[in-house]
């Protein structure tokens, strides 16, 4: 029996395990919509192609499945590379579908054409530097080798981005569904063991050392390696510090938490690792710019150093490594808490890590040294109540990263997804609503006034689809790092920074939402009385002095 390749693309995303795509119709890519209208899977209209692909990478982020989007030619597709991108950076394994217009016209200024013929847009080209897979389907005798290709790079131990793209004709061309069974089967490696040697050598220099400290990146968030980690913790008594991602990978209320280590963190971490630490054991984390305080060599300095990474392109990037193990973390920790139970491997002897921290950060407030100094009192005071009302935890997007990195304990029970990647403006609120599509734990997006309207049609899409969402808008009426490095590095010559905001409570009544202006912490305190922040959407608007600046530097 013959069947459409717009037939064999749905199966296609059904095998991979697809249930919701995120996009856009346009006329190249109907035949594939049209299929999808007797399919399974759930289609998500969107406001903007750059939406659908946050959505979809929020999507994977939160499930660890495959997240998918499509949209049409041209500029459909190229409204895509942003969000791409961003799954790139992070290693997400996302799917996009475009459209193409038919082959027959390639070369002739065909509308909406970026096949690269004739001058046109080049859509391969344009994809090929943030996508691990890219093709354009011309034909249809070398289409299941396509897509076995796309499958193997979405379900590889480090995935990646996908783009396919398929001509209007093509997609119509008939084959016979024999071509269905050619389609593999493909599955997620087996994690494998680490061998016991390693284990041996790890646990020699734990043994070996006073204060060995472990830093924790999200590999350790990705394996779902939490309880190992804080199970070996506690056991050999231990301090853990993680990156801006890895936050969570240890419960940050833990007697044993450093919290984050980075450029805008407290420092607390930092002090520790440069003054007290003998031996870092860094798990998953890639010690990139924020985390390595723009690569510190103090944070090395005599100190011996284990690195754990399941991506081997991570393993010594930037410095050397004492121990270097290619593994998977939850098998590496594993592994490496049963042998220290096996060797009944003693508590080390550390001081109070929460006193320790308490006395920096007295020492900071009294020489004037804190990042955040009255004027945030009003945002910290937004997270302590966020921290108090839900004991079972919460999923955050985070654009806006230091207010929660300094203000916000993750716990074991939370999920913490930080804008990293190509950390574009505007990613919180798509990626969260990809999010709401699968997750039933309150919902929140926090994010600047200056993303927020990079973002905001797609509000829209969580009122069409009923997804519950907490909008967290910080109101400065500036793009806050651009100011700050304006005023701490360029003597204060502000260009392109400041503007003026839209009313957000007649926007918030636009979109049929609910909104709160916190301007003191009274009103804050009865916004958390009064919201249900479990259902609906909300708009929390807190105002912040735009002349109020972070006290840190990123040498930017």
């Amino acid at each position: 029996m013959n069947i459409q390749v717009s037939e064999v693309i749905v199966r296609f995303l059904e095998g991979l395990g697809v249930e919701t795509i995120f996009g856009m119709p346009g006329a190249h890519i109907l035949p594939v919509y049209d299929e999808l209208y007797d399919s399974g899977i759930k289609t998500v209209l969107v406001k903007h192609e750059q939406g659908a692909a946050f959505m979809a990478g929020g999507y994977a982020r939160v499930t660890g499945k495959i997240g998918a989007c499509i949209t049409t030619a041209g500029p459909g597709a190229t409204n895509l590379i942003t969000g791409i991108a961003n799954a790139y950076a992070d290693k997400q394994p996302v799917i996009a579908i475009t459209g193409e217009a038919p082959t027959h016209i390639f070369g002739k200024g065909g509308l909406q054409e970026s096949s690269g013929e004739g001058g046109s847009v080049d859509q391969t080209a344009l994809f090929s530097g943030v996508t691990r897979y890219h093709k354009l389907i011309e034909r249809t005798d070398y289409l299941v080798n396509v897509l076995n290709q796309a499958a193997r790079q979405l379900l590889a131990v480090i995935p990646g981005p996908v783009v396919i793209s398929i001509p209007f004709n093509v997609q119509k061309e008939m084959v016979d569904d024999s071509i269905l069974d050619r389609l593999a089967c493909f599955e997620r490696p087996a994690e494998t063991p680490v061998s016991p040697q390693l284990i041996n050598q790890s646990l020699a220099m734990i043994k070996e050392a006073q204060k060995p400290v472990f830093v924790a990146g999200f590999g350790c968030i990705k394996a779902q390696a939490q309880a190992a980690l804080t199970n070996l913790s506690d056991r050999l008594n231990i301090p853990v510090t993680s990156s801006l991602k890895g936050k969570g990978a240890l419960d940050e209320r833990s007697e044993l938490s450093l919290g984050s280590l980075g450029v805008t963190s407290s420092g607390c971490a930092l002090q520790y690792i440069i003054n007290r630490a003998d031996l870092i054991i860094l798990l998953g984390a890639g010690f990139n710019e924020r985390t390595s305080y723009v690569w510190n060599d103090s944070l090395f300095k005599n100190k011996k150093i284990i690195q754990v990474d399941q991506n081997p392109q991570q393993i010594e990037k930037v410095f050397k490594a004492d121990l270097a193990i290619h593994s998977d973390l939850g098998v590496y920790l594993q592994s490496l808490d049963e042998a220290c139970q096996a060797e009944n491997l003693q508590k080390k002897q550390v001081e109070d890590i929460q006193l320790f921290r308490k006395k920096l950060e007295f020492d900071a407030v009294s020489q004037g040294k804190v990042i955040f100094n009255h004027k945030f009192d009003l945002v910290k005071y937004f997270y302590s109540m966020l921290e108090k009302s839900f004991s079972d935890g919460i999923i955050l997007f985070d654009d806006n990263i230091i207010f929660s990195q300094n203000f916000y304990r993750v716990t074991s029970k939370d999920l913490f997804f930080p804008n990293t990647g190509v950390s574009s403006l505007g990613h919180a609120i798509p990626a969260a609503i990809g999010a709401g599509f699968k997750v039933d734990k309150p919902l929140f997006a926090i994010i600047g006034d200056g993303g927020f309207q990079m973002c905001a049609m797609e509000i829209m899409t969580a009122v069409n689809y009923d997804i519950s969402l907490n909008i967290v808008l910080f109101n400065n009426q500036t793009l806050g790092l651009i100011r700050k490095n304006q005023h701490q590095q360029y003597e204060q010559r502000f260009l392109d920074c400041d503007f003026k905001n839209p009313d957000y409570a007649y926007l918030a009544k636009s979109f049929g939402i609910k909104h709160v202006k916190i301007e003191s912490e009274q009103q804050c305190l009865s916004a958390f009385e009064q919201m249900d922040f479990k259902q609906g959407i909300n708009l929390i608007e807190i105002m912040i002095d735009k002349d109020a600046y972070p006290n840190y530097s990123s040498r930017r």
